[in-house]
């Protein structure tokens, strides 16, 4: 679409860099008092990226919400992208995506064609995923957002959890790190057009076909790395399964211009926080430069699968997703939850 929108002006933050940060909630949420029941086998005391409830021996129901600021300019492809991230919590959980509910927040500033692209670049998303968008809820406020309330279904012991990895586990990346950091040097105007196409292809990109190959192996977990970037998902995953997770840094997949604007100081505020968040729990043997840890903490948005599966099916399940990469595996808890191996 050919605008002269500038979305991401209206916007104090860009993506799931708004995302609060790691552990912040679960402190805020520690002591209110909840329901139980045996057939919530997901809730948000797990920190995954879904709910899920087993309806029956044959279906369990997969329910996520996720919504932030513009990421980018153009109004329809914002909406993909926001659709496509928020249907992300599903395929990592190892379910099919089936309905969802606009969330939307729109500015005095905002004209009604950007609303309008906005929508439709989200129904053409949720439509490519199979998914249908049956209702929704918009509200007027000072930034505009845009998400999705996603409901899936998956067999229940085809669910894949973030506090199951395995020692002995291979760890696999499926799409390169560093969208974070290019988009704010986009903002900035340093990154040129065609990288930051790349990059936008990239995040409209849905994890369906990850999803479903990993299915057909013997995968124990799976996470989708989101805002708080690989570093604050991989530490999630090792204290919720118990084991240390070994990252590879040579072989972690990413955009080599990230890099560069890293060493230049472009790094979003949600790095700082999931910093904060994972450094403590991390051991760093080797050296490992200031910027390419940037880019470990870097918050994505609709990022890839990290999924930790037996390591006689990696290479086999790693042939099947294009641009997937195995950067390191699980062994039983050690001192620290991630040990970064230069």
């Amino acid at each position: 679409m050919e605008t002269n929108a500038r979305l991401t002006r209206l916007a104090s933050c860009a993506g799931c860099g708004a995302k609060v940060g790691a552990g912040t909630l679960a402190s805020l949420l520690g002591d209110f008092r909840t329901r139980t029941d045996p057939k919530l086998i997901v809730g948000f005391d797990k920190s995954d990226d879904a709910s899920v409830y087993v309806v029956n021996d044959e279906t369990a129901l997969i329910q996520t919400v996720d919504f932030f600021p513009p990421i980018v300019d153009d109004p329809y492809l914002f909406g993909q992208i926001a659709a496509a991230n928020a249907i992300s919590d599903v395929y990592a959980m190892g379910g099919e995506p089936k309905l969802a509910l606009n969330v939307m927040c729109v500015t005095e500033a905002m004209e009604e064609a950007w609303i309008r692209e906005i929508l439709r670049g989200g129904y053409d998303k949720a439509y490519e995923a199979g998914v249908i968008i049956s209702g929704g809820h918009t509200i007027r406020g000072s930034e505009p957002l845009y998400g999705l309330a996603v409901t899936g279904f998956a067999r229940p012991d085809q669910i894949r959890r973030n506090d199951a990895a395995r020692p002995g586990d291979a760890l696999i990346l499926t799409k390169p790190l560093g969208v974070g950091i290019l988009a704010t040097a986009a903002k900035a105007e340093l990154a040129g057009a065609s990288l930051m196409d790349k990059i936008y292809r990239q995040m409209a990109t849905l994890n369906r076909d990850a999803s479903r190959a990993m299915q057909r192996y013997r995968v124990h977990g799976c996470t989708d790395v989101t805002g708080f970037g690989l570093m604050g998902h991989g530490c999630e995953m090792a204290q919720g399964s118990g084991c240390t997770l070994h990252i590879q840094v040579g072989k972690v997949p990413f955009h080599p211009e990230a890099l560069e604007m890293a060493d230049m100081g472009l790094v979003p505020a949600g790095a700082y926080r999931n910093r904060d968040f994972a450094e403590g729990s991390t051991r760093i043997r080797g050296s490992v430069s200031r910027a390419m840890q940037d880019i470990l903490y870097d918050p994505q948005t609709s990022g890839g699968l990290l999924i930790a599966v037996d390591e006689r099916d990696a290479d086999a399940l790693r042939k099947e997703i294009p641009g997937a990469a195995i950067i390191g595996y699980v062994t039983e808890r050690e001192e620290w939850s991630i040990v970064l191996e230069a």
